[in-house]
């Protein structure tokens, strides 16, 4: 038969490319599985207890603790919470010893006779809501969120997906769970899943509560999407009817998009709690999000955590299905190369505003306010000047944890915010270049979709088993010139080498926009600085300052506050004479044409005077329409599912 042009190049890849992987189904591993019960009924304390049986042969054993866990992009496993691991066989306790060098290997010798080791171990919760990923909080008092590569060990030299596992947990009392895994029985607070691979299982986290909430998003669909949150208070959990219809458009403006799905049923789970952070972690068939108790109920909160399930969601194409070959780590010990993430993010990122905007999670103004916000920020990102926006993604296992302290002066996992910028003016491109036929929905439906082209009725979209289908930079830039011949490898490369003062604005310009300051207050700014407890002058005095402490956090090069000397941790105590509060910086900030601002501040015990020379007032981010030109924003965001 005849395949249209876009599916061939991506059939052509396949082929070519290095061969991807489906994961095993329905126990397809032979050896005997590892059996692993975890109890969750000390999980208010931050406590998860496991038991571990382990298929051994006799002789020397080594054991892996999971270090690189796919999305976090670096070797984050959190053996320094694996706390009191016994392990034995044949009755009799056997000895083991930490790798000199890898800190996540164990190694112990098994007596002849002995075909299976027993192993009981706990992993200790962390509080610090600074830390992310798995070495984050994964508890409360109300929830839990078990990843169970927090809990697991397994034989070295094999690849996850040929190690089978038997799972089962133990609930507290009166708590529901949710997760993608499908359970083989359920007695209440004993649940048994079905066997999977160590793949599988580690990509499918379970979230259990008090407070529990089971949403259908697409009743009667062929294909389960569920929303399972937990949370700290039953009242976290009250969606409004609003909500409700914006989830349930998410499942059908994706299906609209990609025009298949790489998974059997998805479930986006949800924690909400003060105490759990701020994260979210894509796997195939699921995601792990948390978010503050109230981001369903405040307004606020709501504002800046709605793109946070449908960036996650994007990634079950672009991220676990399509994945870049060098972030392949078969065993969670091969380190992986994070060259390509400003497609694995920020082609994410780009896509997970948009869709929430398509969906009604968010208004088009909203979404508008938010890329404001972000181009912004992208401008105050000074380290670009010697740092190039590659270097952000190459690095990313170290800049994850960086501080906040000059992290205008560092920059940080900028392939985010600047991968918004970088595929909005891919976008425009492409729309320029075919007069409008195209856009970069073409491009994601073929290179990591269906590949067809032609219309799609989003509720009849089906599935397919999770499968990895790896790729190089070159396959994408051959995926995008079939859309829209261009020199693709030259745009990207440019753009991802340069240094220079200034953000990749070319999108902004060819949507028909361009990025203004004024004294209004963007929404997305006063919202962040509540929720994250910070007061932001970056974009007037050019200081960002803990809301709490008063304690400076970052200053922008250049900046009125770079040039009078102010630096991170100093205090800032007083304001034109007066002791310091928020309206009185505030009130200094609006009268500044007439009159300079002063500030005391604290430093190491000793006491400082400085005067910013800035007579700009309030400094607010904003999108202003350039006249003359079409608006291709609104077309952008416009719905594509009835």
């Amino acid at each position: 038969m005849r395949v249209p042009a876009p599916y061939a190049i991506l059939l052509w890849f396949a082929l070519t490319a290095p061969a991807g992987r489906s994961e095993p189904a329905n126990g397809a591993p032979a050896n005997p599985p590892i059996r692993v019960e975890v109890d969750l009924r000390e999980a208010p304390r931050g406590l998860f207890h496991a038991a571990l049986r382990i298929p051994v042969a006799p002789g020397p054993l080594t054991l892996n603790y999971a270090r690189w866990i796919p999305g976090e992009h670096g070797p984050s496993g959190p053996v320094i919470d694996l706390a009191g691991p016994k392990l034995t066989g044949g009755g009799q306790a056997l000895p083991w010893r930490r790798d000199a060098e890898n800190m996540n290997v164990f190694h112990l010798d098994v007596p002849a006779g002995v075909t299976e080791v027993s192993a009981t171990l706990d992993y200790l919760g962390p509080t610090d809501e600074n830390s992310g990923f798995s070495s984050g909080p994964t508890t409360s008092s109300q929830l839990a969120v078990l990843n169970w590569n927090l809990v697991m060990l397994y034989p070295a030299g094999q690849p996850a997906a040929q190690i089978l596992c038997d799972p089962s947990i133990i609930l507290p009392g009166g708590w529901k769970y949710g997760t993608s895994l499908t359970p083989a029985s359920d007695k209440g607070i004993r649940v048994h899943f079905k066997p999977v691979s160590l793949e599988m299982l580690i990509d499918q986290p379970v979230i259990a509560g008090a407070h529990f909430l089971h949403l259908d998003l697409t009743p009667g669909g062929s294909i389960p999407h569920m929303l399972d949150c937990a949370a700290d208070s039953e009242a976290a959990l009250g969606l409004s009817p609003e909500q409700v219809r914006a989830y349930r458009k998410v499942p059908l403006e994706y299906a609209a998009l990609f025009g298949t799905r790489y998974y059997q049923t998805y479930h986006f789970l949800l924690a909400l709690s003060d105490r759990t952070g701020y994260e979210g972690l894509e796997h195939h068939q699921c995601s792990d999000n948390r978010a503050p108790e109230r981001s369903l109920i405040d307004d606020d909160d709501f504002l800046t955590f709605g793109d946070l399930l449908t960036h996650e969601y994007f990634h079950s194409w672009n991220g676990k299905h399509r994945r870049p070959a060098g972030l392949l780590s078969p065993d969670y010990e091969k380190p992986m190369h994070t060259g390509l993430l400003w497609v694995y993010e920020g082609l994410t990122e780009y896509y997970g505003t948009v869709l929430a905007a398509r969906a009604g999670l968010r208004t088009p103004e909203e979404f508008e306010e938010n890329l404001a916000e972000t181009a912004a920020f992208m401008s105050n990102q000074k380290g670009r000047e010697w740092r190039p926006l590659q270097d952000t993604a190459d690095a990313a296992q170290l800049l994850y944890y960086a501080t906040r302290a000059w992290s205008s002066r560092r920059r940080g996992v900028d392939y985010y915010e600047e991968g918004t910028l970088l595929w909005l003016e891919a976008d425009m491109l492409i729309r320029r270049q075919t007069g409008g036929v195209r856009s970069l929905d073409d491009f994601v439906r073929a290179f990591f979709g269906d590949g067809q082209t032609g219309p799609i009725t989003p509720g009849r979209v089906g599935g397919h088993p999770p499968s990895v289908v790896p790729y190089e930079a070159a396959d994408l830039f051959a995926a995008l010139n079939a859309i829209a011949p261009h020199d693709w490898r030259a745009f990207f490369t440019e753009r991802l080498t340069r240094v220079g003062p200034t953000p990749p604005l070319g999108g902004l310009a060819g949507a028909g926009w361009q990025l203004v300051f004024n004294h209004t207050q963007n929404r997305f700014v006063v919202a962040s600085e509540k929720n994250e407890k910070r007061v932001d002058l970056r974009h007037s005095l050019g200081f960002m300052m803990d809301a709490d402490t008063q304690a400076i956090q970052d200053v922008i090069p250049g900046s009125p506050a770079d040039l009078a000397g102010l630096g991170p941790s100093m205090k800032v105590i007083g304001v034109n004479g007066r002791k310091y509060s928020d309206d009185v910086l505030r009130d200094a900030l609006l009268a500044s044409p007439d009159q300079p601002i002063e500030l005391l501040l604290e430093n190491a015990d000793y006491f400082l005077t400085r005067r910013l020379g800035y007579s700009g007032g309030l400094g607010y981010p904003h999108l202003e329409r350039t006249k003359g030109t079409p608006d291709l924003l609104a077309a952008l965001v416009a719905p594509r599912a009835p």
